[in-house]
């Protein structure tokens, strides 16, 4: 027994994906595909202020699941940002907060 897989995995191709990301590490490397900034634009000391800030105020409580639809207080909290700098009024019922992420 050479392999602790199948025969028939051995036909599945390789992710394309998963090519471009292995050559996009590379800090040499100015990558144009989607989905990779530039990682020098990324707000690291503003996203480790408000992640500091969550964890100050919220503790524990933060790492459990929530309803689906979100957490309630950052819907509100786009609802009246909404409000307050484009004067839009949008229910909380109809902000969904969402994540996303790419499978190969």
């Amino acid at each position: 027994m050479d392999s602790i897989f199948s025969d028939r995995i051995t036909d599945v191709p390789r992710s394309f994906i998963r090519k471009i990301l292995k050559v996009a590490l590379d800090p040499a490397i100015i990558s144009f595909a989607g989905g990779l900034p530039n990682r020098e634009y990324f707000p690291a000391e503003e996203l480790e202020k408000a992640t500091n800030a969550v964890f100050r105020i919220h503790g524990r409580d933060i790492f459990q699941y929530s309803n689906s639809e979100g957490y309630l207080k950052l819907r509100e909290y786009i609802s009246e940002h909404y409000r307050q700098k484009n004067k839009l009024d949008i229910p909380v019922e109809n902000i969904l907060i969402t994540n996303g992420s790419s499978r190969d």
